[in-house]
């Protein structure tokens, strides 16, 4: 588990874990709702990670946990 920054800009969102210094695109997300966000994410660089689903308000601090 680790804290990481989500943010969006220019219709990216960021996720950024700052123990690593690794900033990062999500390419994928499980779910993508205003209501219902989050869940199985790929990012750029081919980790997943998990984000506990729910309302989408970016900028946010979120605690995630990594898949693979």
């Amino acid at each position: 588990m680790a804290k990481v920054m989500l943010r969006e800009n220019d219709g990216k969102i960021y996720f950024y874990v700052a123990k690593k210094d690794m900033e990062e695109v999500i390419d994928t997300i499980e779910f993508e709702s205003d209501e219902k966000w989050g869940g199985e994410v790929e990012l750029s660089n081919g980790e997943s990670w998990w984000i506990e689903p729910g309302p989408k308000n970016l900028p946010k601090e979120a605690v995630c946990k990594k898949l693979s």
